[in-house]
Formats: structure tokens, C-alpha cells, sequence
């Protein structure tokens, strides 16, 4: 349901042409990493996960993509934490992250639906920058969402 829900979000702030790829994969560390490199290193410029970001034994979506990436970018999962405990207190126990592979951004989002919207709403204006300076295309956006670039 919440990678329907991701696919459907996209289809109404994008507004240049995108091929999506919506995958299933358990959760499992090496399966999860295995997934990530494929996407990232295939040439997929936005990964957005969902799921497995809670404090749980099985939850290991940040462990792996942390393993297989370059750089974390911590700013997207403390903003998406401060705009989810603005509507539940158990929002900290989310370990939400992004980080980039490559010329690839990945964003482990939450697991509901209506966590997913809260969150993406607070960090999509910066995720078209962000592909562009990792040499990525130019994003444009439409609907609620704008996307932001330093003048």
C-alpha cells in the first residue's frame, strides 16, 4: 500500500516526464542493500523506500542503506521526525534518514500512508536541488509542491 501511495504522491508534484519502478523486497539487510545498489547504480536518481524504519529487530532500511551509501544526509530524517511529532508522539522512535549513492538521492520514508504525505510535503521543495547537485536532471514541480533553489 505505502509504495502505491508514494507512486501516486509523485504523480501529482512531478511535473517533467519520470519512469518509476515500484519493487517489493522483504525486510532484510542484504536483500535491501542489494536492491538499493541496483537502483542507485542503474541510474536511478530519486530511491524512496518505505517501511522498516522503526526501532524493531526487522526494521533495517536506514542499516542499509547507511552500508551502502556515500553520504547521509541527516537533515531529511530530523525534519521529517519534527513534522511527524507535530501529529504523533511515538515519532521519535522513527529512524527515518537519507543519504546519496553516486549521482543517486535515497529517502527511507515511514511506512503509513498518511506519515509518507506529512513527510514528503516537508522535504520534497529540496529533493530536486539536491539530484542536481549530485549531477542529476533539472525537476520541475507542480501542485502544493514547490520546488526551492538558492537564487
Amino acid at each position: 500500500i505505502s509504495g502505491r501511495y508514494i507512486l501516486e504522491y509523485l504523480s501529482e508534484v512531478l511535473d517533467v516526464p519520470y519512469e518509476s519502478l515500484y519493487k517489493i523486497v522483504p525486510d532484510e539487510l542484504e536483500v535491501i542493500k542489494r536492491s538499493l545498489i541496483e537502483l542507485c547504480d542503474s541510474g536511478c536518481y530519486l530511491v524512496l523506500t518505505t517501511g522498516g524504519t522503526g526501532p524493531a529487530p526487522r526494521d533495517v532500511t536506514p542499516e542499509a542503506t547507511l552500508a551502502i551509501s556515500d553520504r547521509e544526509l541527516p537533515g531529511f530524517g530530523e525534519l521529517m521526525r519534527r513534522v511527524s511529532l507535530e501529529q504523533v508522539p511515538t515519532a521519535i522512535l522513527s529512524r527515518q534518514t537519507a543519504a546519496t549513492r553516486g549521482k543517486s538521492l535515497i529517502v527511507n520514508l515511514p511506512g503509513k500512508p498518511q506519515s509518507i504525505r506529512i513527510c514528503l510535503d516537508a522535504v520534497f521543495p529540496a529533493i530536486p536541488y539536491c539530484i542536481e547537485l549530485l549531477g542529476g536532471p533539472f525537476i520541475k514541480t507542480k501542485g502544493h509542491i514547490k520546488a526551492f533553489r538558492p537564487a
